[in-house]
């Protein structure tokens, strides 16, 4: 059995009567599926199998209300055009594991861990409390309805100073900032206080399901809606006005949540972009690993062969797999662990392939090469050439106007130095994308650093320096 279940509310250009239908018709649907819908799908697997994932959707359009919805004495005709929204669960398979399910989700939110890096205080916060805090003195002072005026002043401008540790202490910010006005609403005997600059608390919520843990979260959300529900009970809060705070408070903290897994769907992705760096570099060692280990099995059966006749060429040949041996494990360090899926037996560029980086066309692109670099580990090579070529791609797509771009490496004893520059356009400032942060991956597992930042004129650079 198959049930799929649906709520349309239409705004007709009316904010107020628009947030009572979301919130009531939200309520209504999940009043369905915490009671009526595991009772009237209790025991209806589809087909004996394990249910499939159940899907809840909001979706807005514009449209015309439907005739029941219109009102007396309004028809289609009317011209009564809103938005309409759709808000939809898809209920097959709930009643084979309704509370395995329930008691699964509720395990997992629960146990979820907050997120890493753990965040720290920026300028903005700073900023922000500066801005709140005069604001609120100001309101305050200029106001002529405001009730108990030094003391809303006080609560109010005292309570911005809990933005500065919202993602460090969410919820101790969400206890102090929401439990200090429902105090100051039970002193009072209404809701209190009553000033516009409060709005900041809107903020709590929101860093409280970004940077908080499931624990927090759960328990940050019965706090704010016991406040609510307590300052409704008592009169302070009209029913509507309390459902409006839900859906406020509701929307920040669907928003965190948001953020959250955006953050969290990037660092997976940056993730997969240094194992794919890796998985390329353990491809690029293959040629130096085959080279010598090939030599050596080549020159123990030389040694097998002549030991009898000429015990002194069977030295010679331990001596080359001895230096053969060493060379490969010189390379091959720092390179455990790597993840390889399939090997590429085709030969991988070099430094001495950067040539065919070297174009006339707009903009060209000068290599120069200083130094030898003939005699540089396989691994430190095709590293350099990947870097280069990265540069130069990320150049030709995001430098507006350039007209040239220089590659020049610098080969010295201890050493190699690569710098990508070009004149273009300085490019807005951003998080890294995913190329420059495979080449920060790759430098790095070789003991090296690469950075690129904008030049002190105009244009883009990129520089790496490696060891041999």
């Amino acid at each position: 059995m198959c049930t799929t279940i649906s709520i349309i509310m239409i705004n007709t250009m009316r904010p107020v009567v628009f947030v009572r239908e979301l919130g009531l018709s939200a309520a209504a649907l999940g009043l369905f599926l915490a009671v009526g819908g595991a009772g009237a799908l209790a025991g209806s697997c589809p087909h004996g199998s394990s249910p499939p994932d159940n899907v809840i959707n909001l979706s807005f359009r514009k449209s015309a209300a439907p005739a029941h919805l219109l009102g007396r004495g309004r028809t289609r005709d009317s011209g009564v055009q809103g938005l309409c929204c759709v808000l939809s669960a898809d209920l097959r398979g709930w009643g084979c594991s309704y509370h395995g399910r329930v008691l699964a989700l509720v395990r997992s939110v629960w146990l979820e861990p907050r997120p890493a890096p753990a965040p720290t205080r920026v300028w903005r916060d700073w900023v922000l409390v500066g801005v709140l805090v005069p604001a609120a003195v100001l309101e305050g002072l200029l106001r002529p309805d405001l009730q108990w005026r030094p003391l809303s002043i006080a609560v109010t401008a005292g309570l911005v100073a809990t933005l500065l540790w919202r993602r460090s202490r969410p919820l101790l910010m969400v206890v102090v900032s929401f439990g200090v006005c429902e105090l100051s609403s039970l002193v009072v005997g209404t809701e209190f206080p009553q000033q516009y600059a409060l709005v900041h608390q809107v903020l709590l919520p929101y860093a409280l399901f970004r940077w908080g843990s499931g624990r927090e979260a759960v328990l940050g959300v019965g706090v704010m809606l016991g406040k609510i529900g307590l300052s409704a009970t008592l009169g302070h809060l009209l029913p509507t006005d309390a459902l409006g705070g839900v859906v406020v408070l509701g929307s920040a903290m669907a928003l965190g949540t948001a953020f959250r897994f955006r953050s969290r769907a990037r660092t997976r992705e940056l993730d997969q972009v240094k194992l794919l760096e890796r998985e390329q570099l353990a491809r690029d060692l293959h040629d130096t690993v085959a080279h010598h280990v090939s030599a050596m099995a080549i020159r123990a059966q030389a040694g097998i062969a002549m030991a009898d006749s000429d015990p002194h060429a069977a030295v010679d040949a331990l001596r080359l797999i001895d230096a053969e041996a060493a060379s490969a494990l010189d390379e091959m360090r720092g390179m455990v662990r790597l993840l390889r899926t399939e090997a590429d037996l085709s030969p991988g560029p070099r430094v001495a392939d950067l040539e065919r980086l070297a174009t006339r066309s707009r903009p060209p692109v000068d290599v120069a090469i200083v130094g030898d670099a003939g005699g540089l580990p396989s691994p430190v090579s095709a590293a350099v050439y990947r870097l280069a070529q990265e540069a130069v791609t990320n150049a030709r797509r995001h430098a507006k106007h350039a007209t040239r771009i220089e590659v020049r490496v610098e080969v010295d004893e201890s050493a190699v130095r690569l710098r990508v520059s070009d004149d273009g356009q300085l490019r807005p400032a951003g998080s890294p994308g995913y190329g420059l942060v495979g080449m920060i991956e790759r430098a790095s597992l070789l003991g090296g650093t690469c950075e690129a930042g904008p030049n002190a004129g105009q244009g883009w650079t990129v520089t790496a320096v490696l060891p041999r």
